[in-house]
């Protein structure tokens, strides 16, 4: 499943859930110098859809706050996670 999400580098606590302009927020605490953030970007997704961090990529967006991912596993599954992060903060 690919997906957009919006990051928010540096943030006091780490955490997945909410939406920007149709993306998952994801909020990480590690700065974004030297590709730190985007290394958690991918740990804390995968960690919120629960599957192993191998399974999720990068696909665009290295050094931007918007980045598109490919996170692979069972689909219904994860459309379904991801209805319930995006309705966190509702």
């Amino acid at each position: 499943m690919r997906l957009t999400v919006h990051v928010h580098p540096g943030s006091r606590r780490g955490d997945v859930g909410g939406d920007f302009d149709g993306a998952l927020v994801v909020r990480v605490r590690a700065r974004a110098v030297d590709g730190a953030a985007s290394d958690e970007t991918l740990r804390a997704v995968a960690d919120a859809f629960g599957v192993s961090p191998s399974m999720v990529d990068l696909i665009h967006g290295r050094r931007s706050r918007t980045k598109i991912l490919e996170v692979r596993g069972d689909e219904p599954s994860l459309r379904t996670r991801l209805a319930e992060l995006r309705a966190i903060g509702d």
